[in-house]
């Protein structure tokens, strides 16, 4: 509640929408993500056999080699003509649409109170296929997690909500678009939770969770049931009776997985900057940096017989699995190249995600350190495809920071139980190397350059989800419309017929002499003494309040229900201390 009604900034509900509401809401969002995840697929294929082959056909199987084309050389200019039209849509309609997305999306929880324009999701969708479907080696995460997530702000914006709420719709919207993308329930709620939920209850894993299987649901009818790698059985045995050593290897590889996931973000962020410091505008930099994504993928044609690196690379990822590629200086190369021609693709401007490069960039990484170890160590009992597959997940972890995400989500995209215990050990130790050597993933690293900060894990201070009434003050008077509170008394709540009219604020000066100063009337916000410290001050962030009044009765407005008061200014430092002894 407002102690300001006159300003229109504040005509707004502090109180949560019903949980009823909320999960209506959440079917909403799920249907857009999945039916979003369907029709993005659909374009993707579209453009991608039009640009390719010149069929105009929708269907498109990723995890197949795309056939040769009959272009011939003339395939270098397919991700150039592509490039050229994303380069126009998102210089002329929706500048958010460029990179990867998911930092745009943090971006907008973190500092934007989780409003979204709507005409970015339909910017991204149309610019990620464009990308993706004319070659450019980015993935599909990025574009599926802001049309869900812009979907869910604008519901959240449509029906008036604190802003917690709406960000709740955003983290179950971008979970979902995972979920159907990857066919992926479990990773796309690890994704919400890692990534872009606040804070986590019950309330909003109930939403999150509705959102991502209403999402799976209409994934399945469109899109069916089948993992997003279908593989042969693994043939591992079990890790229980494994000698120490093969375990070891995985710790090894987890370490060079964390290296590989500092070089992956350090070289695409220093390829943007190298753009950016070319002559000329938008337009002639992204067509060269496709002109070159281009050329790699004619002479990998031309010289190994297919284009590996094109596109989201499925169909190389299927072949490490599937044991077709095992000579260990082909998948140094394919892991060099890929490796290039995403920097190349996102550096110069392309639209899409950064998970389906770390996938491929995993597994032939995997693949190439498993051939190794079984060079070195005779009779090891582990598959190259336990090795790939671990990469994955360690790459994904490693790069984006989403541990829990990448292990939950290598885990469904391959559905073998065996693989569980390398994949915790690769990505743990994966994440905690790039943690080491550098604070920022590749999504907040995005956010750092602008100046903004987000949080990344679980991070969760003590004192912030600590019950507002431990720290509030009682140093407060109630006094009759047209009074005024006694000089030493910081806070005085302004009452008629029991109910509030206003508060007011006085500095308390150190020296007993000096003049009182003539109390400020503030704006002022109410909150429940049971709510934790973390949200009485997205309470008052909401109403733009000064003061927070804990009251035993929150809807009541009265002020003999009053117990306490918060001013923004010591929440603001009980948290900051909290967050500095952490």
């Amino acid at each position: 509640m407002s102690g300001k009604p006159e300003d229109p900034a504040l005509d707004r509900p502090n109180t949560r929408r019903s949980l009823l509401l909320m999960c209506l809401l959440a079917v909403a969002t799920g249907m857009i993500a999945g039916t979003g995840a369907w029709a993005f697929r659909m374009m993707i294929g579209l453009v991608h056999n039009l640009l390719f082959l010149g069929e105009p056909s929708f269907y498109y199987d990723a995890n197949v080699h795309t056939p040769a084309s009959p272009w011939g050389w003339g395939v270098i200019l397919v991700p150039v003509v592509g490039g050229l039209v994303v380069a126009f849509l998102v210089k002329n309609f929706a500048p958010e649409a460029k990179g990867h997305g998911v930092p745009e999306v943090m971006d907008a929880v973190y500092y934007n109170e989780g409003r979204i324009r709507p005409r970015v999701a339909i910017v991204k969708s149309l610019a990620s296929a464009i990308s993706i479907g004319s070659g450019g080696s980015v993935g599909r995460e990025g574009p599926i997690v802001q049309i869900g997530s812009a979907f869910g702000s604008a519901l959240g914006q449509f029906i008036r909500m604190p802003a917690s709420d709406r960000i709740t719709l955003i983290a179950a919207g971008s979970g979902a678009g995972i979920a159907a993308t990857f066919n992926a329930p479990l990773g796309g709620v690890a994704f919400a939770i890692e990534l872009l939920l606040i804070a986590v209850t019950a309330r909003n894993l109930l939403v999150v969770a509705i959102t991502s299987v209403v999402a799976i649901f209409i994934s399945h009818q469109l899109l069916g049931t089948q993992p997003s790698f279908y593989i042969p059985a693994l043939e591992v045995p079990d890790f229980a009776t494994f000698q120490g050593v093969a375990l070891a290897q995985f710790l090894v590889l987890g370490i060079v997985m964390g290296l590989l996931s500092v070089v992956f973000i350090r070289g695409l962020y220093w390829m943007e900057d190298l753009f950016d410091a070319i002559p000329g505008n938008y337009y002639m930099r992204h067509a060269l940096g496709m002109a070159c994504v281009g050329l790699m993928m004619y002479l990998l044609y031309r010289y190994a017989g297919h284009y590996y690196v094109e596109g989201v690379g499925y169909a190389t990822v299927m072949d490490v699995l599937s044991g077709l590629l095992t000579d260990p200086g082909f998948l140094l190369l394919l892991l060099g190249l890929k490796l290039l021609a995403t920097w190349l693709s996102l550096g110069s401007g392309a639209s899409g995600g950064v998970f389906s490069p770390a996938l491929f960039v995993g597994a032939t990484g995997g693949a190439l350190f498993g051939h190794l170890c079984q060079a070195l160590i005779p009779g090891l009992e582990v598959s190259i495809p336990t090795f790939a597959i671990a990469g994955m997940a360690a790459m994904i972890a490693g790069s984006t920071g989403a541990m829990l995400t990448g292990i939950i989500m290598l885990w469904e995209m391959t559905r073998d139980p065996d693989v569980i215990l390398p994949l915790i050990l690769t990505t743990a130790v994966a994440y905690a190397i790039r943690k080491t050597i550098m604070t920022q993933s590749m999504y907040s690293m995005k956010l750092i350059a602008r100046g903004h900060s987000v949080p990344e894990g679980f991070s969760r201070p003590f004192a912030s989800v600590r019950p507002v009434a431990h720290a509030m003050a009682k140093d407060f008077v109630v006094v009759p419309e047209g009074g005024s509170a006694p000089s030493d008394v910081p806070i005085g709540i302004i009452a008629a017929e029991g109910s509030i009219r206003g508060v007011t604020i006085q500095r308390i000066s150190a020296d007993a002499d000096a003049p009182a100063t003539a109390p400020t009337t503030v704006a002022y916000a109410i909150a429940d003494e049971r709510v934790s410290m973390l949200e009485a001050l997205q309470t008052m962030g909401e109403a733009d309040a000064s003061v927070l009044l804990i009251s035993t009765d929150v809807q009541g407005h009265r002020a003999e229900d009053v117990v306490g008061v918060l001013t923004l200014a010591q929440a603001t430092l009980l948290l900051e201390q909290v967050d500095e002894s952490a």
